[in-house]
């Protein structure tokens, strides 16, 4: 494993047959185009499934990166076909959304990439990142940070925390995570898409936080572990329930969503900070989230392209550090699909 670099973790093989009454467009039909917007993190992965959708039906789709909670807003608008987020709606958000369904399409993790010359690996717990976006810890060499990382030289740099300046599903992430690990952050800040970051500086998407943090000795950000990659970024290790110090990488990510053994009504799931059994988990995973109204002119494409991505787009998300969804929510997914063809 090298960290300043995430290693990608090949897949396992995933499921082949696909479900009886969901398919895509039949090979003939007439071609249509959907619009989508919202988060940044899935941007990536969402780019590769939508020209191997059109490569093999002829739909095309066009989508937005400009964050999850725009991505809310403009769906809710009803201004795209799609809405795309890596947090779940809140119950006011779904009541505006006026018949939307959720459903989790793709599954991956935060990662906090960072920018310390001379440092090649870095362990983090999450008091210390709470106490680092409280302003409470302000030098690498802090003895804190220093007892995490006996044997690593950390110099006596001032560290510059960087937040997301727009609604994020990154955010949510990792606030809930904050919220989990850290109650003086669960009572003093909060978890959402958008909060009052006590000190740092912001970036908007994730390119904004990849940008400043690669830009700026001494800075750590939260980012999708696929710009952390992609900007060639450090990636600190954190430490789970079990103690175990760990990267985001594909394994860790598959056992951090081990934790989900049914999926609700709504389909909102919470893998942060998952148990101490899942010794290997990564702390900071997150579903992502496909918003759909049910009352959708176009539900008949919005069901193909849905289940298009639970299905035949998962295998493109290894190179990009997406874990394939589990089977439960996998079946979560379908079921979500069979009701939007419903309507």
């Amino acid at each position: 494993m090298t960290p300043k670099r995430l290693p990608i973790v090949a897949v396992a093989a995933v499921m082949t047959c696909l479900t009886a009454g969901l398919v895509p467009s039949p090979a003939g039909a007439s071609t249509t185009s959907l619009t989508g917007a919202g988060s940044t993190l899935i941007a990536p992965l969402e780019s590769l499934w939508a020209s191997d959708f059109q490569r093999r039906y002829g739909d095309s789709v066009t989508y937005a990166a400009v964050g999850s909670g725009t991505g809310i807003a403009q769906i809710t608008a009803r201004a795209v076909d799609f809405g795309a987020s890596d947090a779940p709606l809140t119950p006011a958000q779904a009541a505006a959304c006026n018949g939307c369904i959720q459903i989790p399409w793709a599954l991956t993790a935060t990662g906090m990439a960072f920018h310390l010359e001379g440092v090649r690996r870095l362990n983090l717990t999450g008091p210390v990142l709470a106490n680092i976006y409280f302003g409470k810890i302000t030098n690498w060499n802090d003895p804190a940070i220093a007892k995490l990382n006996k044997g690593e030289t950390l110099p006596n740099v001032k560290i510059t925390p960087v937040f997301r300046s727009d609604g994020s599903g990154d955010t949510y992430a990792f606030t809930d995570y904050l919220s989990r690990v850290s109650s003086a952050w669960r009572i003093k800040v909060g978890n959402a898409t958008s909060v009052s970051f006590p000190t740092g500086v912001g970036g908007k998407g994730n390119d904004g936080i990849t940008a400043i943090v690669a830009s700026t000795n001494g800075a750590i950000g939260y980012a999708s572990a696929s710009y952390i990659i992609a900007h060639h970024l450090g990636a600190a290790a954190l430490q789970n329930a079990a103690g175990k110090f760990v990267y985001p990488n594909l394994l860790p990510i598959e056992a951090a969503a081990k934790v989900v053994k049914r999926v609700p009504a709504n389909n909102e799931m919470h893998i942060v900070n998952p148990p101490k059994s899942d010794k290997g988990a990564y702390p900071l995973s997150t579903f992502s989230y496909c918003i759909v109204p049910k009352s959708s002119p176009s539900k008949a494409l919005l069901a193909s392209w849905i289940y298009y991505a639970l299905k035949l787009g998962q295998p493109f998300g290894a190179q990009l550090d997406f874990a394939p969804i589990p089977k439960v929510v996998f079946n979560a997914g379908v079921k979500s699909v069979r009701e939007l063809q419903k309507g």
